[in-house]
């Protein structure tokens, strides 16, 4: 996504910062990372508390093949489609990622 886009998608938050990173491109808002750009996917952080709304809104954790095909899950989740049509929904989405980033410290 290019850069107009993904301020598009935080706007409810404010301004966001990206920065590279591993391949794909970290996103930022008041110094904390709260999602992610790779392969053209945007991930939201999530965490224990936020993870059961995502994934009861049908989103996906973001995996990798780890050391001997150990499957590595990581705390990003696809944004839900719904989101993507509505932006007041992406707002409750994207709000969601910045308070698992404050919880993570």
């Amino acid at each position: 996504m290019d850069r107009d886009g993904i301020e598009e998608m935080f706007q409810a938050l404010g301004p966001v910062t990206i920065r590279r990173m591993f391949g794909g491109k970290g996103i930022y808002h008041q110094g904390r990372i709260l999602a992610i750009d790779f392969r053209d996917e945007i991930l939201l952080k999530a965490d224990s508390v936020s993870a059961p709304e995502f994934e009861a809104a049908g989103c996906r954790q973001w995996t990798y093949e780890g050391k001997k095909g150990t499957p590595v899950k990581m705390p990003y989740w696809s944004v839900p489609e719904a989101a993507f049509d509505d932006p007041d929904e992406m707002a409750i989405w994207v709000r969601r990622a910045y308070e698992a980033a404050l919880r993570a410290g």
